[in-house]
């Protein structure tokens, strides 16, 4: 018997928008590198849906996801 726990990452919706704490869960990075990724050009931008609310396109995080698996990201 197997007692080892397997962690799982969060799953994203088929489509349509993020927040930050959703993309932090499956990004290992702090909110800090996040936003420097932002403005260094590495992680996609988010897309302004109010005065203070800020979210990620789904198809952008998985593109995202894709290139960090390819060893070509961070």
């Amino acid at each position: 018997m197997n007692t080892t726990k397997q962690q799982t990452l969060p799953a994203l919706p088929s489509e349509g928008f993020v927040r930050l704490p959703q993309v932090l869960a499956i990004i290992p990075v702090s909110r800090t590198q996040f936003w420097q990724g932002i403005k260094d050009g590495r992680f996609p931008a988010p897309i302004k849906l109010g005065v203070r609310t800020s979210a990620w396109r789904v198809e952008d995080i998985r593109a995202l996801i894709k290139t960090l698996t390819e060893g070509s990201g961070v």
